[in-house]
């Protein structure tokens, strides 16, 4: 019987062979803890990382455009600052890597703070 982070495991090695970040396009990768939320931009053909984020140095929630609450106010907060951060290298166009994570709540804000911060994907 597998436990439920292998099964993630599994489900993101096979979407992986399928998704390649290039320059132009790099890939949105995403990896939730139980606590914190973390999101890089990959150039697969380089293997080099762009840009990374995480909800460490947000301090309190502002009461912007965002009507989450909690930790999913944090994770669209992060995909707004890595939109912003790719936007000023000239990045508009990704791939978005779920990493096995179902497309809900925490991953589902991180992608919407995306496309409202300027990505399309």
């Amino acid at each position: 019987m597998l436990l439920k982070q292998e099964k993630r495991k599994r489900r993101h090695k096979s979407v992986i062979n399928k998704l390649k970040g290039t320059s132009k396009t790099p890939r949105l990768c995403v990896f939730r803890s139980n606590q914190h939320i973390y999101a890089q931009l990959i150039d697969d053909e380089k293997g080099k990382n762009i840009l990374s984020s995480d909800d460490f140095k947000i301090d309190k929630i502002k009461k912007e455009k965002c009507l989450l609450t909690g930790k999913k106010a944090l994770a669209w907060y992060v995909g707004k600052k890595i939109a912003e951060g790719s936007v000023k290298k000239g990045i508009k166009n990704i791939i978005f890597d779920r990493s096995g994570y179902k497309y809900h709540g925490r991953v589902k804000a991180l992608a919407d703070g995306a496309r409202q911060g300027g990505l399309k994907f």
